[in-house]
């Protein structure tokens, strides 16, 4: 199976501690990396996943709160010191361009490549890019300021092709991707041998929902339903839900109502309140309604 996995880089809230750092991702999709968010302390935790800034070509950030993008310009600085030349795209709200260019241009006026900025409408559910492996959609949240979730859902990939049939049908290694691509293959004497004899479907298509800062929101669990993994903000326990209304963050047994209203296959919760030193209780209340839930913990990589 093609390789799609998730890398916690950071899953604190604003509050720093030293425990957490803020919020950001990579998302592995057939060794293609993209980063979600990119809080303060990003690249230093790119650097301990063992990760390739260069490899990194498009970042899609939530919204314009700093624990979610104070670390793109110091990222961009670093990437010119390691003689990056190819282009980096940015997935950001349309608001953001303008203090970004400002930024960049007087942290990083000696730039050796191309940052494309695009502007995207985060009250709106739009496909923002597509490439052979992987679409990505906005998915909308509701925040204090404009803020959006993004939703990343595999290409589906080819049939795989019978060793076996390969063999007995003497097929040239020529013919083994027209045939992956739904073509026949015809013997020497004339006998059509059907692709579907030749080949067995692939897995199918996985998909990851990434929910930054969100208020509670039922009508989420439409955007997410069925995905096979769900990462969903989780800030408070339920005996704070007050503070979560006032701050637009959702509660980990509201996150966990999502999961399950929208059948998900597992749940991640993250962006914990620095007043938990230990987030277990956060994890409990979401088990309670939604067992496959687990907590987010920086450097771990998850397998979807």
């Amino acid at each position: 199976m093609e390789k799609f996995e998730v890398t916690i880089l950071g899953c604190g809230c604003a509050k720093p501690t030293s425990r957490h750092f803020p919020s950001s991702q990579i998302v592995n999709v057939r060794d293609k990396l993209y980063l979600v968010d990119c809080g303060e302390g990003c690249q230093m935790q790119i650097c301990r996943a063992h990760l390739s800034y260069n490899k990194i070509n498009h970042v899609f950030i939530s919204h314009l709160h700093g624990d979610h993008c104070l670390g793109l310009v110091p990222l961009i600085s670093t990437m010119e010191l390691n003689d990056r030349t190819q282009p980096l795209h940015i997935y950001a709200p349309a608001m953001f361009e303008t203090i970004f260019r400002a930024m960049t241009d007087f942290f990083c006026h000696n730039i050796s490549f191309d940052v494309i900025f695009h502007g995207i409408d985060t009250t709106q559910t739009n496909v923002i890019f597509e490439d052979r492996s992987v679409m990505v959609t906005t998915i909308p949240l509701s925040h204090r300021v404009p803020c959006c979730g993004f939703l990343f859902e595999e290409k589906p990939l080819l049939p795989h092709i019978l060793r076996e049939m390969i063999d007995f049908y003497h097929i040239p290694f020529s013919q083994i991707n027209n045939i992956k691509a739904g073509a026949d293959w015809v013997t020497d004497d004339g006998e059509v041998i059907p692709h579907e004899r030749l080949t067995i479907p692939a897995a199918p298509p996985r998909r990851y929902a990434y929910c930054s800062d969100t208020g509670y929101m039922p009508s989420l669990s439409a955007s997410v339903a069925g995905v096979d993994f769900l990462y969903h903000e989780a800030t408070y326990a339920e005996d704070y839900e007050a503070s979560a209304r006032i701050y637009a963050h959702s509660t980990a047994r509201q996150a966990a109502l999502v999961a399950r209203e929208a059948g998900v296959k597992r749940l991640m919760i993250g962006h914990f309140s620095a007043r938990y030193l230990d987030e277990s209780v956060l994890l409990q209340e979401a088990v309670g309604i939604f067992p496959d839930t687990i907590l987010a913990k920086e450097l771990e990589r998850i397998p979807l």
